[in-house]
């Protein structure tokens, strides 16, 4: 059962990323661009997750969890801190 939500919440993740890259694209408003890049960092945490958890339990890949989480939070803070309009 842990398998199936991680599996899920990768693909959610991955799946928003996907659709803010299309409504950038659309629009090009750069909040979007930044929210996307944050999302593709999350679907990564997430795969971490359920490589980390899942698929190789043996392996520590916490230090890559906790990079790509780092990321995904420092690209949106960004994102809203110098794109202000």
């Amino acid at each position: 059962m842990p398998a199936l939500v991680y599996t899920l919440c990768f693909v959610t993740s991955a799946l928003c990323a996907l659709l803010l890259v299309r409504a950038y694209i659309r629009t090009r408003a750069r909040l979007l661009l930044w929210s996307a890049v944050s999302f593709v960092f999350l679907a990564i945490n997430n795969f971490f997750v359920l490589g980390d958890l899942v698929l190789f339990p043996d392996a520590n890949l916490l230090a890559f969890r906790h990079i790509a989480a780092l990321l995904a939070v420092g690209v949106l803070i960004y994102g809203f801190i110098w794109e202000v309009e």
